[in-house]
């Protein structure tokens, strides 16, 4: 027969007890913290990455950004989906890669995008959704404006998400203004 006498130390129990819990809130915070980071890096303009992706999360926030600073985006690379817009004054290789911006809660849109210039412009009807890959330039349309010039398209799908929303809370809704 086995007798086991065991004496805890509560003190010293409750010093474990303690410090595990410490380690395991420090991980957890320290995880918390990283997404955020890792959230926050990739809803903003990546301007060091060899492409700026948009999507229609943040389709209107980048549009605004590279409008009032296009200096500094001027030679970056961009790739993006929407649908061919074409007003009458527009050259065969020029049309607005489009998507619509919601600017009411009656859901009254306004048509938004970055003016394209690309060979294959004539190609592809008004209104079809297309993907393009180009470069960010100065160019001159009434003022000037970032022109993306086209080297790569392709005709895609229509999103499920092919609305966006206005860059932010300083948007003055134009509907109002009538």
């Amino acid at each position: 027969m086995f007798i086991c006498n065991v004496n805890l130390n509560k003190k010293r129990m409750l010093t474990i007890m303690f410090t595990i819990i410490a380690i395991i809130l420090i991980c957890f915070f320290s995880y918390s913290i990283y997404r955020i980071i890792k959230e926050g890096s990739q809803d903003a303009c990546q301007i060091n990455s060899d492409v700026i992706n948009i999507d229609s999360k943040n389709y209107t926030n980048i549009l605004k950004e590279v409008h009032d600073n296009l200096d500094k985006y001027l030679g970056k690379k961009i790739r993006f989906s929407g649908y061919i817009y074409k007003v009458p004054d527009f050259s065969d290789m020029q049309f607005v890669l489009a998507r619509d911006m919601i600017i009411s809660s009656d859901l009254k849109t306004l048509v938004v995008g970055f003016l394209c210039n690309c060979k294959e412009a004539k190609n592809f009807e008004e209104n079809t959704w297309v993907e393009i890959v180009g470069t960010i330039e100065k160019g001159n349309y009434h003022e000037p404006i970032p022109v993306i010039n086209v080297s790569e398209i392709k005709k895609v799908v229509k999103p499920t998400e092919c609305y966006v929303y206005p860059p932010d809370s300083s948007f003055v809704p134009t509907v109002n203004l009538f």
